[in-house]
């Protein structure tokens, strides 16, 4: 194994960041990051230490199995030294609150994790998150869950927007919440190409109590092809649903205009 790979192993075996091993080495977390990239090797000194830290001899920290002497080529046909390219950056903030980074990034080829206020990473948590894998409260990511979600799958407490969001306020796809807005959306009130709701629904087909589309099915319904009086769905929506919020009413009375 290649030096930069084993010392990759090393340093997450004992759950350090670049910038905590740095620090036992006495080195910068750029440096320890160009010597996990290939792009510089440590000095014999610090190959001592390295070598000390993690209780394994140099020989077997700069692993020399691979190469051959023949044509000057390692076993493969790669070039002795060759490394290939591995792109990883990490920045951790000295700066924290509650003992959490101010802000974490740490991305690459890889699966990295980021922890912090703010965090960037291929798998992030924090109070602002982004990630393939986020959580956070404010959260964006392909996956992703928090108080105020987007993602191709996307989990929201108070909103969510994605391909398939679940929130209180929903858009998407295929959305599920209390306000649901999508292609095919769900909930206490929804808007979308086909709207089912326990209370209000409109939509290309709607279902609910009061259903206001093209085709539509409930104890109370309109056409929007026809005729409405101006407040004539408003004022349906509060006499039935009293606690609905007139902003609510307001948004689907103006449906049939």
């Amino acid at each position: 194994m290649a030096f930069h790979d084993q010392l990759i192993n090393l340093r997450k075996q004992r759950g350090l960041s670049q910038e905590q091993l740095g620090d036992q080495i006495g080195v910068s977390r750029q440096t320890v990051s160009k010597w996990e990239l290939g792009d510089t090797t440590p000095e014999l000194e610090k190959l001592v230490q390295l070598s000390q830290y993690f209780g394994i001899s140099i020989d077997s920290l700069v692993d020399k199995a691979g190469e051959t002497k023949t044509n000057g080529e390692a076993a493969f046909g790669a070039p002795v030294g060759y490394r290939p390219y591995r792109w990883h950056y990490e920045y951790k903030s000295k700066r924290t609150i509650g003992g959490i980074p101010l802000v974490h990034v740490n991305v690459g080829q890889g699966f990295y994790k980021a922890k912090g206020i703010l965090a960037v990473g291929v798998a992030s948590t924090g109070i602002f998150s982004i990630g393939v894998l986020s959580a956070g409260l404010v959260s964006i990511g392909t996956l992703s869950a928090g108080l105020f979600s987007l993602g191709a799958l996307s989990f929201g407490l108070l909103a969510s927007v994605g391909g398939i969001a679940v929130g209180g306020i929903a858009i998407g796809g295929f959305a599920l919440g209390i306000f649901a807005v999508g292609g095919c959306a769900v909930g206490f009130y929804s808007i979308g190409g086909c709207a089912i709701a326990s209370k209000v629904a409109a939509g290309g087909y709607a279902n609910a109590p009061i259903a206001i589309g093209d085709q539509t099915t409930g104890q109370l319904t309109f056409d929007i092809h026809q005729t409405i009086g101006g407040d004539a769905i408003r004022s349906a929506i509060l006499q039935k649903f009293p606690r609905t919020w007139r902003l609510i009413a307001d948004l689907y009375n103006s449906l049939s205009r």
